[in-house]
């Protein structure tokens, strides 16, 4: 049975996928935190919450041991990320902006604006001569396209 973990393993990566998207839709560089730090969290958090959630989740890779004797469910619950996450999460970071690049401009604009520059819709829509329910359509469309670059992503990861 090799592949009996499969489901819950992707069902956690999906689960880090979705704090990564939450991480970039509700950014805000106000409060003084980088993205990747920021997003560690989100990731670490909704992966945590997918464990405790499902209880007792069969992922033999969780309880494999480091060298330190450490589990990777131990490693998980951790509140410090390591070099090697800081590392992978800038990685992700590096795709998400690399998407971001891929957008249509005026989505890539909103999600800009209101994602990392805080902006509100209403100052957004005066900045491109839209509506504010133009720029909600632009933000939900930018977001879907993140969605599925990243999920083509993970796919391949």
């Amino acid at each position: 049975y090799p592949y009996r973990a499969l489901p819950a393993a992707m069902d956690a990566v999906q689960e880090g996928t979705i704090g990564l998207i939450e991480a970039v839709e509700r950014y805000d560089p106000d409060y003084g935190a980088a993205f990747s730090l920021y997003a560690v969290h989100r990731v670490r958090g909704r992966i945590r919450d997918y464990l405790r959630r499902e209880g007792n989740v069969d992922l033999p890779c969780l309880e494999a041991e480091t060298e330190n004797h450490e589990t990777a469910k131990e490693l998980l619950m951790d509140e410090q990320p390591s070099v090697a996450e800081l590392a992978e999460h800038h990685a992700l970071v590096g795709v998400v902006g690399d998407a971001m690049e891929r957008l249509p401009a005026r989505e890539r604009i909103v999600l800009e604006g209101v994602t990392i520059g805080g902006a509100g819709a209403g100052a957004m829509a005066d900045a491109l001569g839209v509506t504010p329910a133009h720029v909600y359509r632009l933000q939900k469309n930018g977001i879907r396209r993140i969605r599925g670059m990243l999920s083509r992503f993970m796919q391949h990861w």
